[in-house]
């Protein structure tokens, strides 16, 4: 079968305080991504937010639908949204096609009845790193190229976090009903992600890491400010961030990742910020 999925339920903070670093990781890590010939999803509980990748090599994948969806297409209630991080691809859904270069992005409307995924190059496939939620109205389909981006230049190299965040799809610049996804680039020498460290009350968030080099490492921090703990995150690997939970990460060399959310509003910055002398 070409498609696998997972579900996750959601767990609290007082839950989570008791866990070792095993249950952290079964509950929280996405490890699965990224398999060849294979669309693999994690379905959360958070949001009803879905994480997952399409990496076609043999042929086209085929968007299914899914039992734990009950619907008779996969888009028949719910948004898509689609960041290629390999080689070049297409994305067709019913009669639109999108090529898809290193990077791009692309949207994906509610009721969309017919989504392939294919690679431009078998022998150097793209990696089609998907997010999806819950829709209430069809927006069109979109691609955003980093030249569409609305880039964010924050931190400085004094402080190990300078890096450039290209907000992508997010409501200034494609319509959507509430995912929004976008794409972090640290620049050489720094190595922090999202400092200051926040909280998203009314909304989840996930993040996939990416171009972390062979032998590397991230080190993702997340729970209540005061009660963190953290889990080792490897090159395209990705993390789940509930609402209660802070998600920042340090790695020990500059890295890439792409975070996607969903929930009550789209304004992006409705955050809750702790200072990291606020942290414990």
């Amino acid at each position: 079968m070409s498609t696998e999925i997972e579900s996750r339920y959601a767990v609290g903070p007082n839950e989570v305080k008791g866990y070792d670093t095993q249950q952290l990781r079964d509950e929280f890590l996405v490890d699965k991504l990224m398999q060849v010939d294979k669309i693999y999803w994690l379905y959360t509980h958070y949001e009803r937010f879905m994480v997952g990748s399409a990496v076609p090599t043999a042929g086209a994948l085929t968007l299914e639908t899914l039992d734990n969806l009950k619907a008779a297409h996969f888009l028949n209630g719910r948004e898509l949204g689609i960041i290629n991080v390999g080689g070049r691809g297409t994305v067709t859904a019913d009669n639109e096609t999108f090529e898809l270069n290193y990077k791009d992005a692309l949207y994906i409307g509610k009721e969309s009845k017919n989504v392939t995924f294919k690679s431009c190059d078998n022998t150097n496939p793209a990696k089609f790193y998907l997010n999806s939620a819950p829709a209430h109205h069809k927006y069109p389909n979109k691609r955003v190229t980093r030249n569409d981006a609305n880039v964010l230049h924050l931190g400085a190299l004094e402080t190990s976090n300078e890096r450039d965040i290209n907000q992508m799809l997010i409501n200034t610049v494609v319509k959507t009903c509430q995912l929004q996804m976008g794409l972090t680039e640290l620049k050489p020498g720094s190595v922090w992600n999202t400092m200051p460290a926040h909280q998203h009350d009314r909304r989840n968030e996930v993040y996939f890491y990416f171009e972390i080099p062979e032998h590397q490492a991230v080190c993702h921090f997340m729970g209540e400010p005061t009660e963190t703990r953290h889990l080792w995150i490897h090159n395209e690997q990705a993390v789940v961030s509930p609402a209660w939970s802070i998600h920042s990460g340090s790695g020990t060399q500059n890295y890439s990742f792409i975070w996607g959310m969903a929930g009550e509003n789209l304004d992006y910055d409705d955050m809750d910020k702790y200072q990291p002398h606020e942290l414990r």
